[in-house]
């Protein structure tokens, strides 16, 4: 009989793989051009000072970043901050519950892997319900949004606000 193991719910990995170049992918996370295509919905990077960065100009390190609904664009959804960058394969940046989320960014078999992983989540029952439960899923959605957009082919989200408690958020 196979022994279980305990799950560590203070973070988790995911992985997609899409065929575009590494550059593209790095691009599609680290400008508000590119996260605009695919997340969320509106997003602005500021530097330091609260200058927004022009939208196809790179996140850089302590840079901020807001969120804004896809439907109702003056509604904030989230803030945080840039914690790493390094120009081609590696960014991170804090998400919900100010927690990190790295995206690295590499091929394997000729494929560009996208790989996320959010990591220092609170282990209380109401986080691992909420955050790594909740966040995974929405996650695992725009992550596959974003190889269907960097592929050529359609956003998936939910565009219409009435239609509710659908997989496209």
């Amino acid at each position: 009989m196979a022994q279980l193991t305990e799950t560590d719910f203070s973070q988790f990995k995911l992985r997609v793989n899409i065929k575009t170049s590494i550059e593209n992918a790095y691009r599609a996370w680290t400008t508000a051009a590119g996260l605009k295509a695919w997340f969320l919905g509106g997003l602005v990077f500021a530097d330091e000072n609260g200058n927004p960065r022009p939208d196809d100009s790179p996140a850089q390190v302590n840079d901020s970043y807001t969120c804004y609904s896809a439907n109702k664009p003056g509604v904030m959804l989230i803030t945080g901050k840039v914690l790493k960058v390094n120009g081609k394969d590696v960014f991170s940046f804090t998400f919900s519950k100010g927690c990190p989320v790295t995206i690295t960014i590499y091929s394997e078999q000729n494929e560009t892997i996208v790989e996320l992983i959010e990591s220092n989540l609170p282990t209380d029952e109401e986080t691992i319900r909420r955050h790594y439960v909740g966040d995974s899923k929405g996650w695992i959605f725009y992550l596959t949004n974003l190889k269907s957009v960097l592929e050529g082919g359609l956003d998936l989200r939910n565009r219409n606000e009435d239609i509710k408690n659908v997989i496209t958020h």
